[in-house]
């Protein structure tokens, strides 16, 4: 079986922008195609670099107020697929799902708005599920899928860029997936411990 695996296409999905210049322009510069939604799609074109919207893919605008935007088969299907099973490459030919190899995203500033003093309704919505589902999803198939899931883990994404181009090696990619899987569990941590206090 193959360890290392080539980034071909990464979808880009970010709350906070900043610090993603770089990470972005060394994607780009190994060929890697970009795929994003909203505000983030906006800012890939605006460093002008091609990238592809989700909605084009998945033919769904985002929809109930911006809360459901990548939860769609096309999007997890592409992170979830395992590239060495015939019937995931079967259905994800016949499903048109385009391979997705690595996913940056964050999530939504959920302590920061308790922490500001906002409204239960405001808090609720900075309850992240798509972005959470992304980290997950690409942490689960980190045989097959890169995950960044925050803005802490861009600079060893960019070491591995600078050193072997956009390839990464198992080792490389489960260990990314156990700071994923961190970053899930204390972001669930602290939702639990807001709705114990309610």
């Amino acid at each position: 079986m193959e360890t290392t695996k080539k980034i071909s296409t990464a979808l880009v999905s970010v709350y906070h922008k900043d610090g993603l210049e770089s990470l972005l322009e060394k994607l780009n510069a190994a060929g890697v195609k970009f795929l994003s939604t909203g505000g983030t799609q906006a800012f890939i074109t605006s460093l002008g670099y091609a990238c592809q919207t989700v909605e084009e893919v998945t033919t769904y605008p985002s929809i109930l107020g911006g809360r459901v935007k990548t939860l769609h088969p096309k999007v997890f299907g592409g992170i979830l697929a395992r590239r060495d099973n015939d019937g995931d490459r079967q259905q994800m030919a016949q499903y048109e799902i385009p391979e997705i190899d690595l996913v940056i995203v964050d999530l939504y500033p959920f302590e920061q708005t308790v922490a500001s003093g906002a409204s239960d309704e405001e808090i609720i919505e900075k309850i992240d599920i798509g972005g959470i589902s992304l980290i997950r999803a690409a942490a689960k198939n980190f045989n097959d899928v890169v995950i960044v899931p925050s803005k802490s883990e861009y600079a060893l994404l960019e070491e591995i860029l600078d050193k072997r181009g956009a390839a990464t090696t198992i080792e490389e990619r489960r260990d990314l997936a156990t700071r994923a899987f961190g970053v899930s569990s204390h972001y669930d941590t602290a939702i639990n411990e807001w709705f114990g206090k309610k």
